[in-house]
């Protein structure tokens, strides 16, 4: 008997990049831009491809309304009873982050459980808990560049991430100083660091390379970092446990947390989101703020603009202030299109026969977002490759035109905090630093990990201190 399903009546088989699956794999691991510009070239609003770790063909969407369909069609996050949709997030497609993130994360969840841990987290993100996060950000960032010498050449990312970490550290476990604080932050640095390349990132999507070969192998060496940063999170979680106190951070909001059934999360629960926080919130931030500042100085005429917004801030501003300066907020977009960390949504799993843009599904097929593509669309952003803020001010995007923190049930929870860190840090940096870009040569995207980082990490120089102008009646103008 022919079980196989046929494609509605009104669609065509999907086009699929005509590859053999291992160079697939190669190409998608060591050059991810080229591998989805190239497919798009032919096929312009969807297509499918061989990607390691999807069994069959991963369908890659950019076309905004299609990726509207399959967003609101997606079963995670919704009430038991309206369970009957096309797509489903299940937890197990994001396995590749399992070695960093755990089993109990809520990426790895689905239905039900997505859902209710996705309330529990999302608190800690919103209200009046950012504005104390504020101080926060701008102490971390010229703390940091007072330690930046003066005139010699510094990588913008590693800059980044020390602020960004300590940003981390402090809003997810209330700690700024300590043993245990400096035993967690070298921990975590050293293991991003691990995935910084393509070859080293293929760690992630090569399970057989995933060998404890000893202390001196690089799986073997992380696994015995992480061992040690597992013993210092549940360090920190007994010890909260035992003294009880008022405190705001993220991890005590979390530990008083309770679902639905007036449960706590357990002790692997607290540790897998913990790590999902640490990991996601300052590798992330740290890329976007090195790209961002890579642009400001790349584009003269962004960073005299943006310079003119900040001098009409008083001398201690209200970090919403900040926050909500159009040109900023501006910049920040433009940077997160440009470059979005995030190449792809959370994968869903077709349910049911259907069509897409004309082109039929079958049950088990992946379909995912493409963030990058979505991005590059020349209908949307005319010259794509260019940098250019005034686009956010033009026009307002939805939701699935512009999309760097993912969409629908799975939508990143510390969007908010990322863009609240991001502007701080860079309206502090600008008001108080003068920097110039170290070298000529552009900078280029390169796969860190799962993600999208700057190759050379954008090379600068501190030439100064900034002297405070106030802007003159032309420019407020």
């Amino acid at each position: 008997m022919n079980t196989t399903i046929q494609p509605l009546p009104t669609s065509q088989p999907l086009d699929v990049i005509n590859l053999p699956a291992w160079l697939q794999h190669l190409r998608w691991v060591g050059d991810p831009i080229g591998y989805m510009e190239t497919a798009a070239q032919q096929y312009p609003d969807i297509f499918g491809g061989k990607v390691v770790g999807f069994g069959s063909n991963l369908v890659f969407v950019n076309q905004p309304q299609a990726i509207q369909e399959i967003l609101t069609n997606d079963a995670s996050g919704t009430p038991r009873k309206a369970k009957s949709r096309t797509y489903a997030a299940p937890g197990h497609l994001n396995r590749i982050l399992s070695p960093l993130l755990g089993d109990s994360s809520v990426i790895m969840l689905d239905g039900d459980r997505h859902r209710r841990r996705r309330q529990l987290l999302m608190p800690p993100f919103h209200g009046e808990r950012m504005r104390a996060y504020g101080q926060i950000i701008r102490d971390l960032t010229l703390q940091t560049f007072e330690s930046v010498p003066l005139k010699q050449t510094f990588s913008a990312r590693s800059v980044m991430q020390e602020i960004s970490l300590g940003i981390i550290m402090q809003t997810v476990f209330g700690l700024s100083e300590g043993d245990r604080f400096q035993q967690l932050k070298r921990l975590l640095a050293s293991m991003s660091d691990l995935f910084r390349s393509p070859l080293s990132s293929s760690l992630l999507f090569f399970p057989i390379l995933q060998k404890d070969l000893g202390a001196w192998s690089p799986w073997g060496n992380f696994v015995r970092e992480r061992q040690q940063l597992n013993a210092l999170i549940y360090a920190e979680i007994a010890e909260r446990r035992s003294q009880p106190g008022d405190r705001i951070d993220i991890l005590s909001l979390l530990m008083a947390a309770r679902d639905e059934a007036d449960q706590p999360m357990t002790d692997q629960e607290l540790r897998d989101e913990l790590m999902t926080l640490l990991f996601a919130g300052h590798e992330t931030t740290a890329t976007a703020l090195s790209w961002a500042l890579y642009w400001i100085h790349h584009v003269p005429h962004v960073r005299e603009k943006l310079l003119q917004e900040l001098a009409t801030l008083s001398d201690n501003p209200d970090p919403l202030d900040i926050f909500r300066l159009p040109y900023l907020t501006a910049i920040c977009n433009e940077t997160l299109r440009i470059h979005p960390i995030a190449m792809l949504t959370f994968a869903r799993i077709v349910q049911e026969p259907t069509a897409l843009l004309g082109r039929a599904l079958e049950p088990g097929n992946a379909v995912v977002g493409c963030i990058y593509l979505v991005h590059q669309r020349e209908d949307l952003y005319p010259n794509p490759k260019q940098f250019k803020p005034e686009r956010f001010l033009d026009r307002q995007f939805t939701p699935y035109e512009f999309m760097p923190f993912g969409g629908g049930a799975r939508r990143c929870i510390g969007e908010a905090l990322a863009m609240f860190e991001m502007k701080l840090a860079l309206a502090t940096i600008l008001s108080r630093y003068e920097l110039t870009l170290a070298t000529t040569q552009p900078e280029y995207p390169r796969r860190r990990g799962v993600t999208l980082a700057p190759a050379n990490g954008v090379k600068m120089l501190l030439t100064g201190k900034r002297l405070r102008q106030e802007p003159s009646l032309m420019e407020m103008a």
